[in-house]
């Protein structure tokens, strides 16, 4: 399956790649594109938009960013506690809710962080999927 989303990615487009590989399609091919190709690069690969400013097919809905759309379309948040705390980290990063959970902020530092560095997409989701991960199994140890 192809995934497709806005170039220069940030909190919602590291986090959506990797809770996609990691719980909805593990061989996921994602697409980044300038912002105003999202939809024409979907329509032309037969790929599915997220994240694209409203535009999308998983977007920021009823007050959630997309990463919290996807927990809850792929119903990936029923059994998952930690997954569900990771993704009010997300949202607190992601959102103006700024204050969400303590974690937030630090999670949102990083990622403009790899922005301001210009750290190419595939870089930036190689090191935000092993902080991802680290921080996946920071909420889990909050439910032993």
């Amino acid at each position: 399956m192809k995934w497709v989303t806005r170039e220069k990615v940030k909190v919602d487009r590291v986090a959506c790649p990797w809770l996609i590989r990691r719980f909805i399609d593990p061989e996921a091919e994602l697409l980044f594109v300038p912002a105003e190709e999202v939809l024409e690069v979907a329509e032309l690969e037969g790929a599915i938009s997220y994240d694209a400013r409203g535009q999308g097919r998983y977007d920021h809905r009823e007050g959630k960013c997309t990463f919290e759309v996807l927990v809850e379309e792929y119903e990936l948040d029923e059994d998952d506690l930690a997954l569900w705390l990771l993704a009010d980290i997300v949202h607190g990063a992601d959102t103006a809710d700024r204050d969400r959970t303590p974690q937030s902020a630090g999670l949102r530092a990083i990622a403009e962080g790899f922005h301001y560095l210009g750290v190419p997409d595939e870089e930036r989701l190689a090191h935000g999927f092993a902080i991802y991960d680290a921080l996946y199994a920071w909420c889990q140890h909050q439910f032993k």
